[in-house]
Order: C-alpha cells, then sequence, then structure tokens
C-alpha cells in the first residue's frame, strides 16, 4: 500500500507534467486562436487532449472505472471552460501580451488549472480510501 501522502505528492507531480506539455508544448496556434469561440472543435481538441495526458495518474492513484470517467470528464468540462473564459475575456478587452491584465487573466487561468488537480487528486485519495 502506497502512502496516502506520497501518493498524493506524486498525482500532483503527474498533473503538473501533464499541464506543462499539453498546455504549453502540444497546443498548436489553432487551439490558442480559436479556444475563445464557444463550441469551436479546437478548444474541445485541446481539452480532449488533457484528459488523455491525466490517465497515467491512475497508475499512482488507482480507481473504478465510473470514478475515472467522472473525474476526467469533469477535467474536460472544466478544462474547456477555464479556458474559454479566460481567452472570450482577454478578447473582449483587448488585451494583448504587452498588457499586465493579460498577464493577470492568464495567472487566474493556470490557477483554476491547479486548484483542478488539487481536486481531481482529492477525489481520487477519496474514492480509494
Amino acid at each position: 500500500m502506497i502512502d496516502p501522502t506520497f501518493a498524493a505528492l506524486a498525482a500532483l507531480a503527474v498533473f503538473q507534467v501533464k499541464h506543462v506539455i499539453c498546455d504549453f508544448f502540444l497546443q498548436t496556434a489553432n487551439q490558442l486562436q480559436n479556444k475563445g469561440r464557444y463550441g469551436h472543435p479546437d478548444g474541445l481538441i485541446h481539452a480532449g487532449i488533457h484528459v488523455v495526458g491525466s490517465i497515467p495518474v491512475f497508475l499512482v492513484l488507482p480507481t473504478t472505472l465510473g470514478v475515472a470517467v467522472a473525474v476526467l470528464a469533469s477535467e474536460f468540462v472544466l478544462h474547456y471552460h477555464i479556458d474559454w473564459l479566460k481567452n472570450d475575456i482577454t478578447t473582449r478587452h483587448g488585451w494583448e501580451i504587452k498588457d499586465k491584465q493579460y498577464w493577470w487573466a492568464m495567472g487566474l487561468d493556470q490557477f483554476a488549472h491547479q486548484i483542478t488537480y488539487l481536486g481531481m487528486t482529492l477525489v481520487l485519495l477519496v474514492a480509494g480510501a
């Protein structure tokens, strides 16, 4: 049996590595450009890539298929809407990378993703208890 504290830290590490890969290395220019258009396939694909990237967390925190599907579906919905909202707000206000408000929005976007990973980890810990 793996120590729950170590398991939580390992799960969060998996999410961190996944996040940087999916949000910065695998994200295409089209995804960046279209995430602010609600329902656009590029935003949906980007959120889907994040979901696929999260699957290895179940090696650290194994769970039932039902819990896994619920956690991944929740991540898809949350990730999609966090990205859409940030892009919608920055576009609507005309904020660009030169504007401090753009970076506030970017920081809050990244913070919201990290809180999502904390929540996912907590659900998996509780479900496995």
